[in-house]
């Protein structure tokens, strides 16, 4: 099988990390025992981030981001999926260091793929994407350890991929929910998907005194990391606990320690790239029954793969607005 096919390739010259479409051979794909074409993936900002050579983030150039994919098997070297069996591929190394969702073919090892659950086309599995993986992953850790129903919730970055399917999850899910966001244009947008109340930044800072203020929340979805979670920390009600997965805004945090031993606090880190399998599978699960969105499809556009240059500057910019789905085939 050596045929070719497009792909969003980056490549390095000297400073400057320059993206574009070209052909490649499906024997330049990497090592793996499954092969996957790809229908659909979907721009996270780790995927603009490893376009724009941010360290940490892809070691080795030329290389093809995409961290979501979602395609059926054409190959599978153990026999674990079925030629034409439709599967989900996040996280690990996908689209990292490994060639990812922005090329028409990915070959990754068989332990990657999640089968595409009955409940999902595989459109609305990249509406989710890893994004609605890590709200359900924070989601369900918040649910275990306070509950869900009937809770005060305050979810940051609202309005960016994991922020407002956190919104709609929770929401649905029994929960009063806050939205903290830059965008309050989009304030009528967030209420339509289960948002209770909606507060910028400058409003939401209102309620914050340092150490500790009034506890308002029981839970919160921070998505955002910096200053933002240092101020969500000092309004939690007692017991009350904080699921993290961002750092958009800083990578560190300050905090005093009196949330934790003056009010029993808890901080939660998410973690969806090494998430175990049989974790991933059920939730996933999860995510086509039960928590599957109301209005999964209602932040969505569906873009074309000559226009992700553009989108990459969007994100990069903080001027994305929901989730930002790649046709491949």
């Amino acid at each position: 099988m050596d045929k070719t096919f497009l792909a969003y390739q980056v490549e390095k010259k000297r400073d400057t990390f320059l993206g574009k479409i070209l052909e490649r051979s499906i024997s330049d794909l990497p090592k793996g025992n499954l092969t996957v074409k790809v229908f659909y993936s979907s721009l996270n900002y780790k995927d603009a981030l490893s376009a724009s050579g941010a360290k940490g983030v892809t070691r080795n150039y030329p290389h093809t981001p995409g961290i979501d994919a979602v395609g059926e098997v054409v190959d599978c070297l153990d026999n674990s999926f079925e030629y034409g069996e439709k599967v989900i591929v996040t996280g690990y190394d996908l689209g990292m260091d490994t060639a990812g969702g922005f090329g028409q073919y990915i070959r990754v090892p068989s332990s990657w793929a999640v089968p595409l659950p009955a409940g999902l086309s595989m459109y609305e599995s990249m509406c989710l994407g890893t994004a609605g993986l890590t709200a359900a992953i924070g989601i369900d850790l918040l649910e275990k350890k306070n509950g869900i129903s009937g809770k005060k919730a305050i979810v940051d970055g609202a309005t960016g991929g994991v922020g407002y399917l956190a919104i709609d999850i929770l929401s649905m899910l029994g929960s009063d929910v806050t939205a903290v966001t830059t965008k309050l244009e989009t304030k009528k947008e967030l209420s339509i998907i289960g948002a209770k109340e909606v507060l910028s930044i400058e409003e939401f800072k209102s309620y914050v005194r340092q150490p500790l203020s009034k506890g308002i929340w029981d839970i919160g979805y921070d998505v955002v990391g910096g200053e933002l979670l240092s101020n969500m920390l000092t309004v939690m009600k007692v017991g009350g606990s904080i699921a993290c997965c961002g750092n958009v805004g800083a990578t560190t945090f300050s905090s005093s320690v009196f949330p934790f031993i003056l009010r029993g606090n808890s901080l939660l880190g998410v973690d969806s790239q090494g998430i175990e399998h049989s974790k991933r599978t059920s939730l996933w699960n999860k995510l086509a029954t039960d928590w599957k969105p109301f209005n999964l499809e209602r932040f969505s556009k569906e873009i074309q793969l000559k226009d992700v240059d553009k989108e990459i500057t969007r994100i990069l910019n903080g001027k994305q607005v929901g989730r930002v789905i790649i046709r491949l085939n």
